[in-house]
């Protein structure tokens, strides 16, 4: 009886083994497959990458002409006797990025004297960049800077500027006095932005020879008129989805032609370099 107790404990102890063996054996799977499970995951997460952001298309792909851009019936009204009817080209290098066009002419009144007008608009497109963002928010970035330029006009007397509710997507409309040639200048600007496109309309008169100085919002009138058949002239040209100039910049424009557009709006400026007013 004596023998039996111990020889039966030994047997259960032995029984007992082989249990604690599987359940040691299922952690230490459990563990490795945990470890395995997590690697796995970190591995994932650490080789997936967002995709960049796409940039919105540009609206426009081309520009308008400039010199057709307003109807030959408004140039009539805003620019009588004008010297050349269908206007005068700026230069550029790409007139798909920038473009421009002016007209003037001097009206003779007789004993009244002559009153003088001039009017100029320019385009310029901007087209969407990966690096630089899309066409649009390029535009409005140039249109402030338009904006800044025209009310900051060198010897401009009693700027005033104003949105221009209407006009493209937005716009702004600037006016001042400037004294030039021993005339008093009226200056109307309105500059206007539509999708991917930046207009810079300027229209300016004085009265020489005893004529009457034109009134302020005459003026405006015009310019305004000008302007609505600008940007709606951008919408005609088409809209599109992508360019094949993108990324191209309108900065890229050579300094020659900066030169060339300050000369054209220097000389259209002042009648008195070409037409001399008849008393």
């Amino acid at each position: 009886m004596h023998r039996s107790a111990p020889r039966l404990s030994r047997i259960l102890a032995c029984a007992a083994v082989p249990v604690m063996l599987v359940a040691v054996g299922c952690s230490s799977d459990s563990g490795s497959d945990g470890k395995k499970s997590a690697g796995s995951s970190s591995s994932g997460t650490a080789g997936s990458k967002s995709p960049e952001p796409t940039v919105e298309p540009a609206k426009f792909a081309d520009l308008p002409d400039p010199c057709a851009s307003i109807g030959k019936k408004t140039i009539e009204d805003l620019v009588p006797d004008a010297k050349k009817k269908g206007g005068t080209a700026g230069g550029s290098t790409d007139l798909s990025v920038r473009s421009s066009c002016s007209w003037n002419g001097l009206d003779d009144q007789g004993v009244k004297g002559s009153q003088y007008r001039w009017l100029d608009v320019g385009f310029t497109r901007f087209d969407s960049d990966q690096s630089l963002g899309s066409g649009a928010k390029r535009a409005t970035a140039d249109y402030t800077k338009q904006v800044t330029k025209a009310k900051e006009s060198e010897g401009a007397k009693k700027v005033a500027a104003e949105p221009a509710a209407g006009i493209g997507d937005e716009a702004t409309l600037v006016t001042y006095g400037l004294s030039k040639t021993d005339e008093d200048f009226v200056y109307a600007t309105v500059v206007a932005r539509t999708g991917n496109v930046v207009v810079t309309l300027t229209y300016n008169g004085a009265g020489y020879a005893g004529a009457k100085t034109p009134s302020s919002g005459d003026m405006v009138k015009g310019a305004r008129k000008a302007a609505e058949e600008a940007i709606a002239a951008v919408g005609k040209t088409g809209q599109s989805a992508g360019s094949e100039d993108a990324g191209k910049s309108p900065e890229e424009d050579t300094k020659k032609d900066q030169a060339d557009a300050k000369g054209d709006a220097g000389s259209e400026d002042s009648p008195k370099s070409k037409a001399t007013p008849k008393s």
